[in-house]
């Protein structure tokens, strides 16, 4: 089935819903078409707290707690 014949075929359900259903399945839809989530380049302050923190574990690897022991 291609998308064209696909999402025919889908507008077609969505005219045969009633009012009350419509409400319903907006939720759905919005999240289907809205991407995950986004992903944003570090700002300059972000990158040079990581820096610092790498700087840190190679000064002194000891005083890092892994991440398995947190949780």
């Amino acid at each position: 089935m291609t998308a064209a014949v696909l999402r025919k075929e889908l507008h077609t359900y969505i005219d045969a819903l009633s009012d009350r259903s419509l409400p319903a399945l907006k939720p759905l839809l919005t999240l289907l078409v809205e991407p995950p989530y986004t992903i944003e380049p570090a700002s300059p302050a972000e990158c040079a707290k990581v820096e610092k923190r790498v700087r840190d574990y190679y000064k002194n690897p000891e005083s890092f707690v892994p991440l398995s022991s947190i949780k």
